[in-house]
This record gives structure tokens, sequence and C-alpha cells, in this order.
């Protein structure tokens, strides 16, 4: 299973990187903001906008815990990020208004019931739920293509669960993610996205929460197949994941630079037209070094190597010594196979 296909788009061996623009809960529980997130994902070129389908009281025990980079706790927090059934349409139509794919993660039985209501073509579980097998079986009861993020988990469990997946032929995308905000480069583990296609054999992505887009750069240079990375219009826009979001102009950036990426991998070492005119510029030539006159045998002291490039190549000198000239041949003058016999 090397591509998996969302709306219309394959993703995998040979395909296009999907860009992924993570909106999450970046709208805070605007709707207006919401809006705004698909209009610049739009606009800067992503494939997918996905936001995140919350009920707190179906994902999570009302408790005052909080997560280490909030200053509120996660069920508060949570049930302020809650969209309605009816936004959820109102934001897929403008998102297909505006060419783009729109996913949706789901912490809950009951939001996945309302993703399957609004129509998506594909699920995507964060890296929480890679463990909790229950709800990745029900999401897989869909029937639709599933991509799960792989932090805070380790290899083993990884394959426990894409070989579960796998076994009941979900078409299946993991993606290599380090659940910190923002990861440390040192903790990226790029080299995470070929081992895991060794072993899994399936499309490998990269879910990217370091600054900046050097990282999502490497990852598809190494193979990822699509790049999902958490984005805002407005680092100043309130809420927990703007300080790790990229903005407008680094989606367009990230887009442009996956795109020149993909052109620089199509194809194996060849000699360009354009390098073979540089050839007759660049390269040798077997060139006289003093008057030869016809009937000459050629010695070495007589020739040697020069540019341009239009006469006998470099590299068959030797061919030329012991050759007889079979017309007058000038110094510093290219040798052609015409000049020699």
């Amino acid at each position: 299973m090397d591509k998996i296909m969302i709306s219309k788009k394959a993703a995998g061996a040979g395909e296009p990187a999907l860009i992924i623009a993570e909106a999450g809960i970046n709208h805070d529980g605007d709707i207006k903001r919401a809006h705004e997130l698909i209009d610049a994902a739009a606009d800067a070129g992503a494939d997918v906008i996905k936001f995140q389908t919350h009920l707190a009281e179906k994902e999570m025990l009302n408790i005052s815990d909080k997560a280490v980079y909030l200053d509120e706790s996660l069920f508060t927090l949570i049930r302020r990020m809650e969209l309605t059934v009816d936004q959820h349409f109102e934001l897929k139509k403008h998102a297909f208004k505006r060419g783009l794919i729109f996913l949706s993660t789901p912490f809950s039985k009951e939001a996945v019931d309302i993703l399957e209501k609004v129509g998506v073509d594909a699920y995507k579980a964060g890296s929480g739920e890679l463990t909790n097998l229950p709800f990745l079986e029900y999401i897989a009861s869909k029937g639709k293509p599933l991509i799960i993020s792989t932090g805070m988990s380790s290899i083993d469990e990884v394959g426990k669960t894409a070989g579960i997946l796998t076994g009941k032929g979900v078409p299946l995308m993991i993606m290599q993610c380090t659940s910190q905000y923002p990861t440390e480069y040192k903790n990226v583990f790029l080299k995470t996205i070929r081992e895991y296609t060794d072993k899994f054999h399936v499309p490998v992505g990269f879910s990217d929460h370091s600054r900046g887009n050097y990282m999502a750069f490497a990852a598809v240079a190494l193979g990822a197949c699509a790049v999902e990375k958490h984005f805002t219009v407005s680092r100043k826009w309130p809420g927990p994941d703007q300080s790790s979001s990229i903005e407008p102009d680094e989606l367009a950036d990230l887009v442009k630079g996956v795109r020149a990426i993909e052109e620089g991998l199509k194809g194996s070492k060849t000699v360009t037209e354009g390098e073979k005119e540089l050839q007759k510029l660049f390269r040798e030539s077997v060139v006289s070094l003093k008057n030869i006159p016809k009937g000459t045998v050629i010695t070495s002291d007589m020739v040697w190597v020069k540019r341009p490039g239009y006469g006998i190549p470099a590299n068959e000198l030797e061919k030329v010594i012991g050759k007889k000239a079979i017309s007058d041949i000038n110094a510093n003058q290219v040798i052609t196979w015409d000049n020699i016999g």
C-alpha cells in the first residue's frame, strides 16, 4: 500500500507531497477566524485545511490538570474550541469553494459521527490516539483513509497500531511527529521517515512542530509524502498553538520550497541539453603545440589538451599519438579525426 487517495488527490510514492495547513484550534472558538484561516491557506497554495473536532465532555473528564504549555485546564480550553455541526458544514463548503480538501481531527466517537455527517474524505488522528485502539478501530469502521501522527510513541507502538489497521484493510498514512511545541531540531528525528517506510510499507508523512520550514524541506527530500504544519493568520491571535504555527507568508514559502524540491528530485543523472552546449566551451580537445607537416607521425611532444571542446576529446589523447598527419596542421590548432589517419 504505497499510496492512499484523499478526495481526488493521491498521496504516496511518486506523488506530489500533500501540504496540510493545520488550522487546528487556532480559531480560538471564533468561526470568523476559522474562515480567515481557510482563505489564507488557499491563497498560500496548500492542499488541505485541517481543523479539530472537539466535544469536551465526550473526550475527557472535567479535571483541572493543565498541559505544560497551557494557562488553563485542558477541559476549559477544549470546550471553548467546540464548533457546531452547522459550522463544520459551513467550513467544509468554504474550503471546497477555495479548492481545498477539508479535514478535521476527531477526539471522540461522537466527533467521528459529526464528521461522517459532514462528509470528510479521510480522517486524521492525533498522536494521543495512536495507542487508543478502540477509537482507531471505530474510525476504521467508516472505511475511509486514515492519517495518524506518531508523537509520544515508540516504534514498537507504531508498528502494533499500523499492523492492526493495515490488517483491517485501512488505507493508512503514518506521520513522523514529535509532540513538543516547538520541537528542537535535535528532536525531530527525520531519519524515522525512512525507517517507517522500510518497516511498515505505507505512505509516510511528517507532522512538523519545529520552527520554520527547514525540517519540512528536509523531510520531503527524505521521501515524506505529506507535510503538516500548524498554521495561523497571525501569531498575535490568542490561543496556545499560535507561537508554534507558521503564518501565511511562511506557508506560501513552504509550498514553493516543497514543489521546488520535488522538481529537483525528478529523474536520474544525465547530461542536459544546456550542459551539452557548455561541453564545447569548458571541456578540452587535443591541440597541436607546434606546426605538424603533412605525413608526420605525431609524437607526444607535438600535442596536448586545451579548450575548446569540439575536437578530439582530451580523454582520447593517447589515440592520437602515433597517427600520421594527412594534412598540414598549424600550431595551436584543434585537431580533428579528419586531420590524422
